[in-house]
């Protein structure tokens, strides 16, 4: 259901890109669009572009921070127009679709980020995919609208054409709040027992970020393993 999943673009710089993007979900049938730290917002030329979508901006929820956005989401695909070092899987956008429908539990957030940049390293380790927009060699840039509009198109193809013989995940899983605090629980763990030097943590914290992504925790599974951390530091403190 596109009910479901929300469209999330962060700290978009051009109003225009927000109308023309509500404008591209309402095509597709999406009209949960969420705005974490829009630099304008709202703003007429939003609703110039939007054109018969100013219901979607209306509805739109607007955020200070991607904790906020990410609230009760369990699933997160990440868009990226540069090539990255990701251990996650790296989708086309016609993969993303069909990726989405197979693994799937509860409320989905797709992440489009700011115009120049893209998405963070912060941002892009909330993910439990990524989808790259392939394009021409000579000319790789695209509009953050466009993005959007490629995106909903390929989501509202995967929707329509669901089998229901395709094995859907049922579990319960944990949020990603519940994982960003199991996260921060276990970098709090590692750096007591002197496993993490958090003045040169390289890599590690993301590609245990990405690990725990692939496993896809349940709830109860999530609490299992926080009851272990809790007993570590219980028994550090006591010696």
């Amino acid at each position: 259901m596109s009910s479901d999943i929300d469209i999330v673009l962060i700290n978009t710089s051009h109003p225009g890109n927000i109308g023309a993007a509500a404008r591209a979900m309402k095509i597709m049938g999406f009209k949960q669009l969420v705005l974490v730290a829009p630099k304008y917002f709202p703003h007429a030329e939003a609703e110039a572009l939007a054109a018969s979508a100013v219901d979607v901006l209306q509805q739109a929820r607007v955020v200070s921070s991607l904790d906020e956005a990410l609230m009760d989401v369990t699933t997160v695909i990440g868009t990226s127009a540069r090539q990255r070092d990701l251990a996650a899987p790296l989708l086309t956008a016609r993969e993303c679709g069909t990726w989405l429908m197979q693994n799937r539990v509860g409320r989905t957030a797709v992440l489009f980020g700011e115009e120049r940049t893209g998405l963070t390293n912060e941002a892009l380790d909330r993910c439990h995919a990524y989808v790259r927009i392939n394009t021409a060699d000579e000319y790789s840039s695209l509009n953050l609208a466009q993005a959007v509009q490629i995106i909903v198109y390929e989501l509202h193809l995967a929707l329509s054409m669901s089998n229901p013989d395709i094995p859907q995940a049922h579990a319960l899983l944990a949020d990603d709040s519940a994982m960003e605090g199991y996260f921060q629980h276990l970098e709090r763990v590692m750096v007591a027992t002197e496993f993490l030097d958090p003045k040169f943590p390289k890599r590690l914290l993301s590609r245990l970020r990405r690990l725990y992504h692939r496993a896809r925790p349940e709830v109860q599974e999530l609490n299992i393993l926080r009851g272990i951390l809790t007993a570590v530091e219980k028994k550090i403190g006591s010696e």
